[in-house]
């Protein structure tokens, strides 16, 4: 067991988020972690830290320029996150390179986008409880599998123009970018296959254009007066994809979960007395999306509560902790409440690099550094 002065090494299977937070937490707002692999990072908690790293330009998202390991090649093809930090899209840009990336894809979720996208969430959502209802009396029912899963899925293979004959191998691949337990190998054969499906998605949509952001995307590239490449696009889609999907199928279960286990807060919530906006708010409040966001980099040497970060160096940040962080939801903060007056939290983010839909794009992934999974439900 670790002593109380060595870097608290992270569980990727995240067995116990919130009791390792706690532990985190006890060492100060600004403590030192290790990520799968053994790399080193600092890992922020406190919420109000949080806001001032992410609103600031201390901080990058972009390893070619800040990462001085990752660009001198010292970051290895088994690292576990290599495929969160070396794909290009906005996720790993900085400054004006994020800006210029975000406003190509902005488009494709603009309000009239969304709403015109409402109808057939809604079709989809009956026919998911319509096939749930189907199920025998008293039989047990995989909710993640049978509901979570698929709903967030096909919403977004339509947003994004996936046509039919691509839609399972994609499902095949998003399953193997979360696979916590595959090989080095499997990895790496895994995203070489998913990168290969979106240029094929992307060839597909450019000789048969639609309304979608996948062809959106397109007349970007193919515009010579815009500065958008073939490989940006890609790593938009894969982007939009794995984190748009598993995000909205995390909060789907487990505020489903948070309610079978809270049975006032579900009756409150079907009788109408409890809005379903106050749950699902205090559901991103208490089991965030994601519980820490790989990855940002110092953009120069400064100091954070105290401690002296130096240029280069990892931050994590940790909505699951600043989330339920006590300075900000007193004693409280572990207690899932929907009716609470302050549900402020940092699920999407926080400043210009934000998430900005709800509750359709919530940062939460299973993989890496997942919140528990509620898994079948009766």
């Amino acid at each position: 067991m670790d002593n109380d002065t060595d870097p608290i090494v992270l569980d990727p299977e995240g067995s116990d988020i919130q009791g390792e937070i706690a532990r985190i937490r006890e060492r100060g707002p600004v403590t030192k972690v290790v990520l799968p692999g053994g790399v080193p990072a600092w890992s922020v908690t406190d919420a109000a830290i949080f806001k001032e790293i992410l609103s600031g330009s201390a901080v990058s998202k972009d390893p070619r320029q800040h990462w001085p390991a990752f660009r001198n090649g010292e970051i290895g093809d088994d690292f576990p996150l290599l495929n969160w930090v070396n794909t290009r899209s906005m996720f790993t840009a900085y400054g004006s390179e994020h800006r210029r990336l975000r406003n190509f894809v902005a488009p494709a979720f603009t309000n009239r986008r969304t709403v015109a996208l409402k109808p057939r969430i809604q079709a989809i959502t009956d026919d998911l409880v319509t096939g749930l209802d189907a199920a025998p009396e008293n039989h047990p029912v995989d909710i993640r599998e049978n509901f979570a899963y698929p709903l967030p899925l096909r919403v977004i293979n339509e947003l994004m123009g996936v046509p039919e004959h691509l839609i399972g191998p994609l499902r095949k691949c998003v399953d193997g970018i979360f696979d916590i337990a595959a090989s080095e190998a499997a990895a790496a054969a895994n995203y070489e296959e998913m990168i290969g499906l979106l240029q094929h998605l992307v060839a597909y949509r450019r000789e048969n254009p639609g309304e979608d952001m996948t062809s959106t995307l397109i007349s970007h590239a193919d515009d010579p007066e815009k500065d958008f490449t073939e490989e940006e696009l890609v790593g938009s889609l894969y982007l939009t994809i794995n984190a748009g999907h598993e995000t909205t199928v995390d909060l789907i279960d487990q505020t489903i979960y948070l309610l079978l286990t809270n049975p006032d807060h579900r009756a409150a919530a079907l009788d109408g007395s409890l809005s379903w906006e106050d749950v699902i708010e205090e559901a991103l409040r208490f089991e965030p999306s994601i519980a820490h966001v790989p990855l940002r980099y110092a953009v120069k040497d400064f100091v954070l509560d105290d401690v002296a970060i130096t240029e280069g160096d990892l931050i994590l940040t940790c909505p699951a902790g600043a989330n339920r962080d006590p300075k900000i939801h007193g004693d409280s903060a572990d207690k899932f409440d929907p009716t609470r007056t302050n549900k402020d939290h940092m699920a999407f983010g926080y400043g210009p690099t934000a998430a900005r839909a709800r509750p359709w794009h919530g940062w939460r992934h299973r993989w890496p550094f997942p919140q528990s999974s509620s898994g079948s439900r009766t």
